[in-house]
């Protein structure tokens, strides 16, 4: 392997630790990022000609932690809290830090602080996703851009304002207390959720699901789950995509059309990835306390991964628990899939009560799934002149081609 190879190789999988030991000291995201990227370019000139280190990872971090010092030292502004903590900085650029006193609450990591920075709440949520995947998914502009089906120079601006807005704003580079904690971490959950869902089912472009964003939330999922092992809805978050994740292969056809839940092959269903889901989601619920939004959506996947066939599943408890997610977290969504749910329960004319006292949702207006439901819901009934028009709209109403492929299908099959 050449050195140029490995050394591309090990910065990917060091990147996102390499930052965040360097933020802890620059305290700034995006100066961390540029002393990253020159202990690269420092490797990619000396390794070739010395040859690769025994340990290249640590060789990385040294060299961008001795930048970082190096930085330190040319700011004037910084020469009374150089004074202090100089000394220190240089005996410990090799060597992790001694812990130190702190509060029992805290959690003393700097990848896990790199979390908590880039998912701030004082960035807008495309922002946070964008600055997540770059700086803790190791993803290049170019790559989130073509994953999100937006111009890379969108990308590139989004993250540049990001990192100009968390330095304005100062956030401090730490994982927050108690209460601050807990609004800071929804937000975070809320990130790597919605960068799974994009991946899992695409809003837009030629391709329903894009397994690389499904493979960086989850990454982020389990890293986090080793990170804060005493939050359940951390842990339920883990569960859910396992889960999820297990189903990715059976979801589309070899062309790239979508598979329906009903017609998938469950023999394929990844089981190792079950598994993991039902382990994460025990211990989520071993922590006590009422199960969170993440932990009952992953119990309704636990219901789907049981389940042998798709008759076999046990609706009426995945109604139940929609009903509770709805409880907890209000949103026409929420209702629409307990609906579904509802309808496979208590049969088609119950479920379309319920999607029909939905219509009004100004939040719906627009969402192709809605109509969606209703065409699937009014073909159960033997209502097919009604079901086609449904199936016609909600195909109007996606951005994502293959689904508005199928959609177009369905409306010609029903007769």
């Amino acid at each position: 392997m050449r050195a140029e190879d490995t050394v591309e190789a090990v910065f990917r999988i060091e990147q996102a630790r390499i930052i965040a030991a360097v933020a802890r000291v620059v305290r700034d995201v995006g100066i961390a990022e540029e002393l990253a990227q020159d202990a690269l370019v420092a490797a990619l000139e000396q390794w070739p000609e010395s040859g690769v280190p025994d340990n290249p990872g640590a060789w990385l971090m040294v060299t961008a932690k001795h930048r970082a010092i190096d930085l330190v030292r040319r700011r004037e502004t910084y020469a009374r809290k150089l004074a202090e903590v100089g000394r220190t900085l240089e005996a410990t650029a090799t060597t992790p830090p001694p812990p130190e006193p702190a509060d029992p609450d805290d959690i003393d990591d700097d990848l896990l602080r790199l979390v908590f920075v880039a998912c701030h709440p004082v960035l807008s949520t495309e922002a946070r996703v964008a600055l997540t995947l770059r700086l803790l998914g190791g993803l290049t502009t170019d790559e989130i851009a073509r994953a999100f089906l937006v111009p890379e120079a969108t990308v590139a601006q989004r993250i540049v304002r990001a990192k100009r807005a968390l330095a304005k704003a100062g956030v401090p580079f730490e994982v927050p207390y108690g209460a601050e904690r807990e609004a800071r971490l929804a937000s975070v959950l809320e990130v790597i959720y919605l960068v799974f869902n994009e991946g899992y089912s695409a809003t837009a472009g030629d391709d329903l699901v894009r397994p690389g964003l499904c493979e960086d939330a989850l990454r982020l999922a389990r890293v986090l789950s080793g990170l804060m092992p005493k939050e359940p809805e951390v842990h339920a978050l883990a569960a859910l995509l396992e889960l999820q994740a297990s189903r990715t292969a059976t979801r589309t056809d070899p062309d790239g059309a979508p598979v329906l839940l009903a017609d998938q092959n469950r023999s394929r269903w990844d089981r190792l990835l079950i598994r993991r889901g039902v382990d994460a989601l025990t211990r989520a619920s071993a922590l006590g306390g009422t199960p969170g939004p993440y932990a009952l959506q992953a119990a309704i996947a636990v219901c789907h991964a049981r389940a042998v066939t798709y008759e076999d599943t046990d609706w009426a408890t995945i109604a139940a628990l929609y009903g509770r997610l709805a409880a907890l977290t209000p949103s026409p969504v929420v209702e629409l899939n307990r609906a579904v749910a509802v309808s496979m329960a208590d049969g088609p004319e119950a479920g379309l009560a319920l999607v029909d006292a939905l219509a009004a949702e100004p939040a719906l207006r627009g969402y192709h799934l809605l109509p969606s439901v209703r065409g699937d819901l009014l073909a159960r009934l033997g209502r097919t002149r009604e079901a086609r028009a449904e199936f016609v709209r909600a195909a109007g109403l996606t951005r994502n081609e293959r689904e508005r492929a199928l959609l177009q299908e369905r409306a010609a099959r029903t007769r």
